[in-house]
């Protein structure tokens, strides 16, 4: 959004809120933000829907056509033949991460055929823009495409969908146009977890993605020095009392120290509330990835950040030392018991190369000791390099200065990492827990998880732990078995984060469901489904 004149009252004014008794750091719209210093928020492949939409969307028309029955009967022949013909060849081109054709990924849109003139042309709809293989996916549908013996020009249009969150309709208004949401931790100061946050970010830019950056460290905020907006102030939006983010070189920005405060002086509860806020009520807009910089520790603040938006993936940075180690093992640990994966270890201030040599000067093993013992499946190592540091103090990000350098062809690796591993979890989400009509049974498979199983949706209903079925304070069971209806259908389920998914039943009831507690329900065995007659 351009940002226009304004008098100095659209910027924020700041007095502190104080936080709602029941959810601590959320305030209403009616208590919008107010902060005061003095006084003391595609993947790669679209998410598989229902079995009866996995035919790929693609609309095609023709331009022959006749005013005889029979001839028109021919034409619908040919035309059938020819999208045929074309849908085939498309579907020779794999993906390679999951093994699936681009046509039943759903990725051919606007078929048009016009066989007489030999001319195809279509879109090829990706769920970010940021698709590390676009071009290739580009070049091989020409050419498979041309290789008809009746084609004579084949047209392909590149595209992206809109940003698409998997639970946008659970999610404060601000976040329901953001795909991803990305934390970048470290929970030990001092390893070049911002440095790695915003080059990550501008990187992600670069790739073709629309990217944000919350700087959600309050007590020091990094943005401010690291990049150089014009406008260095936030502000306002009267009408909507919402934040409007600034911007540098297309990426939109948010920062406690752009509010014109400087660094914060007050208590966690506040804090909370300030960082829920400024996260929560910013006009983002279509974002497909969202980079928060979180702040050191695993306290009150994190947690905060971690439940008040679904985060889609964690990237972890660290450095050689030990003591870092054991910092960065408690944020994983905290990011695992709160279901939300790690895809990547960075490894700052590694080596640096003198005299034909490589030398480590805080030793080695740090990051591959996280990806050891944790399991994560990516591990980057970061120079030492004073130009990386000295772009943070220039406000001009090293992926920017230096765009062919070692350290950017470093986080080009890492993008294209993070931009694959979000589409494998958004695709594993999408699909965790599903319900099957034919055999009235609720099929799930848990993320990272290779069992898959049935369940009764009776059971399901029955099983649900909410105060509406159990009494908080007795534990006895409101809900009782007859109360459900043996043949009851779920009529939406939803995915909920990265551990559980949002279950409404014809009642109106909507039944939040951990994957934890579904695989702890009695199960359906030997179940086939049942075969349709022709």
């Amino acid at each position: 959004m351009q940002i226009l004149s304004a008098p100095s009252s659209r910027y924020l004014p700041f007095e502190i809120s104080k936080p709602q008794s029941k959810q601590p750091g959320i305030s209403s719209p009616e208590k919008w933000l107010q902060i005061s210093v003095t006084n003391p928020s595609s993947s790669l492949f679209p998410p598989l829907r229902s079995s009866s939409s996995h035919k790929p969307s693609c609309c095609f028309t023709t331009r022959a056509a006749s005013t005889e029955v029979g001839a028109s009967e021919t034409s619908a022949e040919l035309r059938s033949s020819a999208e045929s013909d074309v849908l085939k060849a498309l579907s020779q081109i794999i993906d390679p991460d999951f093994g699936t054709d681009i046509v039943t990924c759903g990725f051919v849109k606007d078929l048009e055929i016009d066989e007489a003139q030999g001319k195809v042309s279509f879109r090829l709809e990706l769920t970010t823009p940021a698709c590390p293989i676009k071009d290739l996916f580009e070049k091989q549908a020409n050419e498979v495409v041309a290789g008809l013996p009746w084609v004579k020009n084949v047209s392909v249009t590149m595209s992206a969908q809109p940003a698409k969150p998997m639970y946008g309709a659970l999610l404060p208004p601000g976040l329901q146009t953001i795909s991803n949401i990305i934390a970048v931790s470290s929970c030990k100061g001092g390893v070049g977890k911002s440095t790695v946050a915003v080059n990550l970010a501008y990187t992600l830019a670069g790739m073709g993605a629309r990217v944000g950056i919350f700087d959600a460290d309050v007590y020091g905020p990094s943005l401010p020095t690291m990049v150089s907006p014009e406008n260095r102030l936030l502000e306002m939006n009267p009408e909507k009392k919402s934040i409007i983010p600034t911007e540098y070189l297309g990426v939109k920005l948010v920062s406690f120290g752009f509010a014109g405060q400087g660094r914060a002086i007050m208590r966690g509860p506040m804090v909370s509330g300030v960082i829920d806020q400024l996260l929560t009520t910013t006009e983002w807009g279509e974002l497909d990835y969202l980079i928060i910089d979180m702040p050191p520790g695993t306290g009150d603040i994190q947690l905060t950040l971690c439940q008040v938006v679904p985060l889609t993936a964690a990237v972890i940075v660290t450095t050689p030392q030990k003591l870092a180690f054991i910092d960065v093992a408690k944020g994983v640990r905290m990011f695992s018991k709160l279901k939300v994966p790690c895809v990547a270890v960075v490894e700052n201030m590694c080596h640096f190369d003198a005299d034909g040599e490589r030398y480590y000067p805080f030793g080695r093993g740090s990051g591959s000791q996280v990806v050891q013992q944790f399991g994560i499946p990516h591990l980057f190592d970061l120079p030492i390099r004073p130009t990386l540091s000295a772009s943070g103090d220039s406000g001009i990000p090293e992926v920017v200065a230096d765009p062919l350098g070692e350290v950017a062809k470093t986080f080009q690796e890492l993008g294209v990492c993070l931009v694959q591993q979000c589409a494998k979890i958004r695709q594993q989400v999408s699909t965790a827990v599903t319900y099957d009509k034919s055999i009235n049974a609720i099929k799930v498979k848990v993320p990272d998880s290779d069992e898959e199983f049935l369940l009764h949706p009776a059971t399901v209903r029955r099983n649900d732990r909410s105060a509406q079925s159990v009494d908080e304070w007795t534990g006895e069971q409101k809900l009782q078995y007859n109360d459900v209806p043996e043949d009851v259908e779920p009529e939406d389920i939803r995915p909920m984060g990265n551990y559980a998914v949002q279950i409404t039943w014809p009642d109106g009831f909507s039944q939040i469901a951990p994957y934890d507690q579904l695989q702890t329900m009695e199960r359906l065995v030997g179940v086939v489904p049942v075969s349709v007659s022709s």
